[in-house]
């Protein structure tokens, strides 16, 4: 019985050593001047501290990995958490030129913020820094919803 166990044990190593090799790309590339929300769009120091600390490691490419995104299999949730959120929404490739959809995009976080869909309850559970209390989840509301009306007037009035 001892021998059955050592050899599933080797087995599972065996198993677990070549799942490393398997990793996935954790990239970020680079951020361009200029395109990136809180370098296109006013923040108050508050909001931009909650969206670093809550947002940006999915949703931009200023991803900082954790050491366990190095290891399988939890390097392959990690990256397809990051890629699946710049796919949804990416900081770091504000259109910035197009207002009406900086607008829906700010419209979308506030009802994702607001129904408390973001930051993820899996995000959060290993990242307390991105735990937003109620002051912080609404003042981040009231300022996107501020930015996008301020958009949309914008276009409005050309």
């Amino acid at each position: 019985m001892k021998t059955q166990w050592k050899w599933v044990l080797a087995g599972a190593a065996a198993v677990f050593a070549l799942a490393q090799v398997a990793n996935p790309s954790r990239s970020n590339p680079a951020v361009v001047p200029g395109r990136d929300l809180l370098t296109a769009v006013s923040a108050p120091p508050g909001v931009a501290a909650s969206l670093r600390a809550a947002c940006y490691d999915c949703h931009s490419y200023e991803t900082r990995w954790p050491w366990y995104s190095h290891v399988a299999p939890a390097s392959w949730l990690v990256a397809a958490d990051v890629r699946d959120g710049r796919e949804r929404l990416n900081f770091s490739d504000w259109p910035v030129a197009q207002p009406e959809r900086a607008a829906k995009r700010l419209g979308r976080i506030s009802e994702e913020v607001g129904y408390r869909n973001m930051p993820p309850g899996k995000y959060t559970l290993l990242h307390q820094d991105a735990r937003l209390t109620d002051t912080q989840r609404q003042a981040l509301m009231d300022w996107a919803d501020a930015e996008a009306a301020r958009l949309k007037a914008a276009v409005t009035n050309q």
